[in-house]
């Protein structure tokens, strides 16, 4: 197979013959001569011609665009003279105007912004109504009446795809750009704390679909905006990549550092950069499709939706939030594993605060204004439920794996959980973003409660702790009551009758929690018949006190629950007072 010049053998006055081309000549040996062996040569020689000339093409198609590109360009500007002489006119600038809406921030428009915005639609009513006035004059004018956009260029249409492939290559490599160019911090400053790739990724699509309009409103727009969602959706990909992540393999396992995600003040930033960042691109894709519906044909306008891509950057703000959260709990670490080494047991005597709550004061301190500086209110008041929701059941969880309690311990840790209470509280304060607060408030109001409750339970006496544990704690498991046992201090001999009198006393209460076993969190359980309704019948066995008893001893222990000094601490033991022995007949007497 050969490509040579093909020209007619005559005499010419010319320096080239006006039909001169090239020409494909191929040579095949047929060694038969049979009419059905021609016939089958001949039909590989059609084969390979037809391959051949699909490759040169394809290839004119990659080398040439650009002029297909003008040409096409060309063939519509020719279609909008002939539009603006005998037709309606062109809609260029409308779609310009369109574009240019996407991904500005509405809530920065000035009072000039506003005016000429509608300054512009008074004048475009006005115009339609001059058009509307003339129209009539030129309706006998050739051609008047009649669409001229795309009785030519619509012929373009099938041999554009790539054009979109060209476009997608283009814009995937300005994405890698732009996040190998990022620097992950925001200018000094800034009102939005965006992130510098987003906005200009924008920036860029808006160009390419500036350009495609131009040319076609038809299938090739379609494409390029499917081009669009999976650009966007690459960029979800990048911001969720840059998030910290948890210690992996065999040495953080060994380390206990399994899962943990470790994060810097720094790290906090860019994971509040992230999260404004993908609710700019979540808000401005929304934009995009509804310029992008409105330019477009009508035939393709209700496939135009960028709810999968939302999705997705939504998907983002979530793990950078609850990233956010988990990096405070590894924080936290150190000073949860320094309560349980306080030696509860052996307190002498109850003072301040104790240093793990002062490590954890610290902790928020240093982070919580940062992040409510950068978060937006709605976002900052996810973060605080899912801090709140963390740090109160893990500090319930982490009372179990302390040792022996005694009273005084028990008293100290009561001081301490209402220290812990007050700074959560003043987060909201320390951010300086109250706005949703009240809501906030009795969530951890709530959820520290669970914790008091369970140190009061530690400072009943022994005879009615099993009936202050029903009340308080209502939805225990004889798991966790036997650790509160061992908590304080008892021998497993005495262990076993207060056991059995409380089994008696719930028998719905079947299934062991695995809260009982300190470090392991607890699973919810079925809420079990609480003291208040079992004591109700007086035939119910296994209560060693009546119902207003115990009620007494729940509100005395209510009362004590933030007492610092010793003669407060009698209030916890009023219930004890008129017996005549035990550890707690010598604090009356004295």
């Amino acid at each position: 197979m050969a490509s040579s010049g093909d020209f007619r053998n005559e005499k010419s006055h010319v320096y080239r013959h006006l039909f001169e081309s090239n020409g494909l000549n191929m040579e095949r040996e047929i060694k038969k001569y049979g009419y059905e062996e021609i016939k089958k040569y001949n039909s590989e020689v059609m084969d390979i011609v037809d391959r051949f000339i699909v490759t040169m093409f394809g290839g004119l198609d990659e080398k040439c665009q650009n002029k297909f590109e003008v040409a096409l360009q060309r063939t519509i500007e020719f279609e909008d003279e002939l539009a603006e002489k005998f037709g309606g006119g062109t809609q260029s600038r409308e779609i310009g105007n369109e574009i240019e809406e996407i991904g500005r921030q509405s809530n920065s428009q000035s009072a000039s912004d506003i005016r000429k915005k509608y300054e512009k639609k008074l004048a475009a009513h006005q115009g339609s109504e001059n058009e509307v006035k003339d129209g009539n004059k030129d309706l006998s004018a050739p051609g008047a009446g009649f669409n001229f956009h795309g009785i030519i260029s619509s012929c373009f249409e099938p041999h554009l795809t790539v054009y979109i492939e060209l476009e997608e290559k283009t814009l995937m490599e300005n994405l890698e750009k732009l996040v190998q160019e990022e620097t992950w911090d925001v200018e000094e400053g800034s009102q939005n704390n965006v992130l510098s790739s987003s906005m200009q990724l924008f920036l860029i699509i808006k160009r390419s679909l500036k350009r495609c309009s131009a040319l076609t409103k038809s299938q090739t727009l379609y494409n390029l905006f499917k081009v669009f969602q999976r650009v966007l959706k690459a960029y979800a990909t990048k911001l969720f990549a840059r998030l910290p992540k948890g210690g992996t393999g065999i040495v953080a396992a060994a380390t206990g550092m399994d899962g943990q995600i470790k994060t810097s003040d720094r790290d906090e930033r860019v994971i509040c950069y992230i999260v404004n960042s993908a609710e700019y691109c979540h808000k401005t894709s929304g934009e995009l499709a509804e310029s992008v519906a409105k330019i477009i044909d009508s035939q393709y306008a209700d496939q135009v939706d960028m709810s999968e891509v939302q999705d997705e950057f939504s998907a983002v703000i979530t793990k950078s939030l609850v990233t956010l959260v988990h990096g405070l709990e590894t924080k936290f670490d150190v000073e949860m594993a320094a309560m349980t080494r306080v030696a509860w047991g052996t307190l002498e005597s109850v003072g301040d605060q104790s240093g793990y709550v002062n490590g954890i004061n610290m902790i928020l301190s240093s982070s919580i204004p940062a992040l409510g500086s950068l978060l937006s209110p709605i976002y900052f008041q996810f973060f605080l439920d899912k801090l709140a929701s963390s740090v109160g059941p893990r500090f319930y969880m982490n009372i179990f794996k302390c040792k022996q309690i005694s009273e005084t311990g028990a008293q100290q840790m009561l001081l301490d959980t209402q220290a812990v209470k007050t700074i959560l509280l003043e987060i909201p304060s320390l951010a300086r973003q109250t706005s949703g607060a009240a809501g906030y408030s009795k969530f951890v109001s709530r959820e520290m409660s669970k914790a008091e409750a369970l140190l009061k339970v530690i400072l009943s006496p022994v005879d009615s702790v099993a009936d202050t544990y029903r009340a308080l704690l209502p939805e225990g498991t004889p798991m966790e009551f036997q650790r509160i046992l061992e908590l304080k201090g008892l021998k497993k001999s005495d262990q076993q009758s207060i056991l059995d009198d409380f089994n008696k006393g719930s028998p719905t209460i079947s299934q062991p929690s695995s809260a009982a076993a300190p470090g392991v969190q607890a699973m919810p359980q079925p809420p079990p018949t609480t003291a208040v309704q079992a004591m109700s019948n007086p035939a119910s066995a296994g209560f060693i006190a009546s119902r207003e008893d115990v009620l007494t001893r729940a509100a005395a222990l209510g009362r004590g629950a933030a007492t610092t000094g010793f003669k407060r601490f009698l209030a916890l033991t009023e219930a004890a007072k008129d017996r005549k022995d035990g550890p707690f007949r010598k604090l009356f007497n004295a």
